[in-house]
This record gives structure tokens, C-alpha cells and sequence, in this order.
């Protein structure tokens, strides 16, 4: 069995900046979308509790997939290879089947 990768690190941080928790997401190989998947529900659950997720120790990988889905989360950390440091802010898209009935 191959060694566990850390993908990145996931803190729920509420709006006065108390940390509420945090995960290690991890996994054997690369990211995949389901890691992707993932960050996306915390994401998700801390904002329906007024708080916002912050990634912490993304894997170049994980950053890559985490690009190309624009999935709206907070990447803190150091930039690489000369990129910009970036808060990227997104808003929960509501489904018709999310209403209630």
C-alpha cells in the first residue's frame, strides 16, 4: 500500500476568526475530485453556519484541481513559482431541488 500524501490542510474559521475545527485531507497518490468533492462540502457546511473554510499546506496537485474546478474556498500560504498570493471569494450557487416544498 502506498504512503498517505497530505492533499491540504481544511480549517473552519467563523467570522471573529475563532478556528471552529479543522481536517487533514489525505490520501494515497494524487487528488482526485472526489478530494475536490470534498472541500467543496465543508466549504458548503461552513457557510450555511456563517463561517468560511480556509486551505492551509495545498499540495501543488490539490491546487491544480482546486483551479480548474474555481471552487470558491480561501487558499492561504505561500504562493509558488512567482504567483500572487489570492483569497478567492465564492458565493453557494442554490439548486431548485435545494428549496424546501
Amino acid at each position: 500500500m502506498a504512503p498517505l500524501q497530505r492533499w491540504c490542510r481544511a480549517t473552519v474559521v467563523e467570522p471573529d476568526g475563532t478556528v471552529r475545527g479543522g481536517v487533514v485531507l489525505e490520501g494515497s497518490g494524487a487528488p482526485d475530485l472526489a478530494a475536490v468533492d470534498a472541500v467543496a462540502r465543508l466549504a458548503l457546511r461552513a457557510a450555511r453556519r456563517g463561517a468560511r473554510l480556509t486551505l492551509t499546506e495545498v499540495s501543488p496537485a490539490m491546487r491544480e484541481l482546486l483551479d480548474l474546478a474555481a471552487l470558491g474556498v480561501e487558499v492561504v500560504g505561500q504562493p509558488e513559482r512567482g504567483e500572487q498570493r489570492r483569497a478567492v471569494q465564492g458565493q453557494e450557487r442554490v439548486d431548485r431541488r435545494d428549496l424546501p416544498a
